[in-house]
């Protein structure tokens, strides 16, 4: 069977008569060595039989072939069309399984995401009275600190007072001495001009 298709394709693929007539030299050529006591059997009705019945053969595996072909595409088409169904239902399956998951993972997620609210205002609520108190703390510690800067500053004031006024009463004491002073030595002065002045107006 394989001889006569490999035949029959290079019959229908021959481009002229010439190239035919060899193919059928060549079929022959195999035949005689296939069968060596052919030549002497072989005459020209012989070769006409021959080639009407390789001609039949032909045929007959063409329409063996197209049988063949067309029972394995309609064996195609219907296992395509199986295939197809079943992977429809496959992709059905998938999809009603994947969004059954998808609603389970945003329930999960959801609930979890609630939790994590929850959680995290809890934790505001107790940073928010840790803060509290911790500023509570550092205001009371800093009106602590208020209240001893404002004593120290009032100590210091006071000490700064008692220097000052001592340092006037000592500056006073100082002018009073200068004024004594300037006093014993202006009144002598005082004298001695007028005396001075009594002289040269004696003199006049």
């Amino acid at each position: 069977m394989s001889s006569s298709i490999a035949l029959y394709e290079a019959l229908a693929n021959a481009p002229d008569e010439h190239t035919r007539a060899r193919v059928i030299a060549e079929a022959f050529e195999r035949l005689e060595e296939r069968y060596p006591h052919l030549p002497d059997l072989v005459t020209q009705g012989h070769l006409r039989e021959t080639e009407l019945r390789l001609q039949l053969q032909i045929e007959q595996v063409r329409a063996e072939l197209k049988a063949d072909i067309e029972q394995v595409r309609a064996d195609l088409t219907a296992n395509i069309e199986q295939i197809h169904a079943e992977l429809k239902a496959d992709i059905e399956q998938v999809r009603a399984d994947l969004k059954a998951d998808i609603e389970q993972v945003r329930a999960d997620l959801k609930a979890d995401i609630e939790q994590v609210r929850a959680d995290l205002k809890a934790d505001i609520e107790q940073v928010r009275a840790d803060l509290k108190a911790d500023i509570e703390k550092v205001r009371a510690d800093l009106k602590a600190d208020i209240e001893q800067v404002r004593a120290d500053l009032k100590a210091d004031i006071e000490q700064v007072r008692a220097e000052l006024k001592l340092d006037i009463e000592r500056l006073r004491g100082d002018v009073a001495r200068t004024k004594v002073d300037l006093l014993k030595w202006l009144v002598p002065l005082m004298f001695a001009q007028v005396a001075a002045i009594a002289a040269l107006v004696k003199l006049i």
